[in-house]
């Protein structure tokens, strides 16, 4: 039988081609599990045992439960994750023609492995800005959408034409990557007559071609196509494989995989008063987008978009300011991205003593150069969750000789000032278009996670450190 948080997951991943899509399934899982949806634009009337969330740029959204007996200046219990994976996003003029053929202009968004990206099947999704215009009156509207089939491909170049190819695979972004449409003359001959209400010139920025595809997924003419953000998309499904099942083959795991686990976690710790009634602070999801370009936007997590809430939440429930100091200093922020699996053919990446494994459970990650946030404290709070309901936990610190990455961790833990753990569970392939990670961790995952929105207020009231 298949691990049902497993197959929820693939679910959640096959929904979720880009983070307008991730945000949008995100949505319609909390209203299902009766969060009320919020607007920054509006007052906020909240009240303890409510659970709400709301959405920045449709690409980020925060979810939160208020526990029944929580008090301004109480902590948040808050997990981050992200969103957005590196991949190609359609440039703002897309029409290329080369050598007969019609290529679609894109950019490199974050640090993907491009080379997994040739030979693949391709098509697009996103959102798109839509004209509407109902008894005279002119509005706008953006709606997402996905084109199922296969519309383009990146091909390889024959090792006839680079015989030295497999010495060392080198790609020029700007010219390399660009993927094929269609030919010229298919495309010319294959234009609509203008007496069927598609739009036989070409428009300026864009291959008419393209642009019809868009009309028709978006249910509108080409004309009231406003603007578009869209990005290239596998469309091989996300599935649950290997012989004996025990991986997940998929694209955007990271952070895909942490962003669903926590969405669960958040979504069935509070799905009954049992437990959440004697809650004396706030459990909290943030799922930001832009994390693999640095944060810094309105909807990344160098945003004030997390000190916005907790301001809101705390001033809801009083109007002392300085309970929100307070407030930040008993809270806690587990920092979930993916961590990075012993690869068996290059074991020699990983530090000796620091090897995470798949079905390993959750990875604490450190780095004594502050590009992870961990601590012994909160490292020693995460890990006794674990121990206490018996699951497995594992450590990565990078090799002296190489570079770290980062995460939303150390931005959360300086701009907020909020105690905060490094974690994620173990995947092989990061950042290729097509990745791997074990069944097992995903239900480890879950189980902490929930675990750590259950037990943490009364865990951390057992433990003194700055007194």
């Amino acid at each position: 039988m298949e691990n049902p948080v497993a197959i929820d997951l693939v679910n959640f991943l096959n929904a979720s081609p880009t983070a307008f899509h991730a945000v949008d399934e995100a949505k319609k899982r909390l209203k299902a599990a009766g969060y009320q949806h919020l607007s920054e634009r509006e007052d906020w009337k909240l009240e303890a045992g409510g659970k709400y969330f709301f959405t920045r740029n449709y690409s980020t959204i925060v979810a939160f439960a208020i526990g029944r007996k929580y008090a301004a200046g109480n902590g948040f219990y808050i997990i981050g994750a992200h969103t957005d994976s590196p991949c190609l996003k359609l440039k703002p003029v897309t029409k290329m023609t080369k050598g007969g053929y019609l290529e679609v202009g894109v950019q490199t968004y974050g640090g993907g492995l491009w080379h997994t990206w040739f030979d693949r099947d391709l098509t697009i999704a996103g959102r798109v800005i839509i004209r509407e215009l109902k008894d005279g009156h002119e509005s706008f509207r953006q709606k997402l959408i996905r084109i199922e089939e296969p519309i383009m491909r990146i091909p390889s170049l024959a090792i006839h034409l680079d015989r030295e190819v497999n010495e060392g695979f080198k790609i020029n972004k700007q010219t390399h990557l660009a993927p094929v449409l269609a030919t010229s003359v298919k495309a010319q001959l294959s234009k609509p007559p203008a007496d069927d209400g598609i739009v036989p010139s070409d428009p300026k920025n864009h291959h008419s071609l393209l642009v019809n595809l868009i009309a028709v997924e978006a249910g509108c003419l080409p004309d009231d196509l406003c603007d578009f953000e869209l990005q290239a998309c596998d469309t091989q499904k996300s599935i649950i494989a290997g012989a004996l099942r025990e991986f997940i083959f998929s694209g955007r795991l990271d952070n895909l995989c942490m962003s669903f686990c926590s969405l669960k976690a958040l979504i069935d710790s509070t799905s009954s008063d049992i437990g959440f009634q004697e809650e004396t602070g706030v459990r909290m999801v943030s799922l930001f987008d832009h994390e693999e370009v640095g944060s810094d936007s309105a909807q990344g997590a160098g945003s004030p978009v997390i000190l916005d809430t907790l301001s809101r939440i705390t001033g809801s429930f009083s109007s002392d300011s300085q309970l929100l100091q307070k407030g930040i200093q008993r809270s806690f922020l587990v920092s979930a991205d993916m961590a990075h699996a012993l690869h068996p053919n290059y074991m020699e990446k990983h530090e000796e003593n620091h090897q995470p494994k798949l079905h390993g459970g959750l990875v604490i990650k450190s780095n004594a150069n502050q590009r992870y946030a961990t601590n012994a404290v909160t490292s020693f709070l995460f890990r006794e969750i674990a121990v206490k309901n018996k699951l497995p936990v594992q450590d990565f610190v990078v090799r002296n000789d190489m570079a770290c990455g980062s995460t939303i961790g150390p931005i959360l833990a300086s701009g907020v000032g909020i105690r905060t753990v490094d974690v994620g569970a173990p995947q092989l392939s990061m950042h290729s278009i097509r990745e791997m990670c074990a069944v097992d961790d995903v239900q480890h995952s879950y189980e902490h996670m929930k675990a750590f929105f259950v037990e943490f207020s009364h865990l951390d009231s057992k433990l003194a450190v700055d007194v």
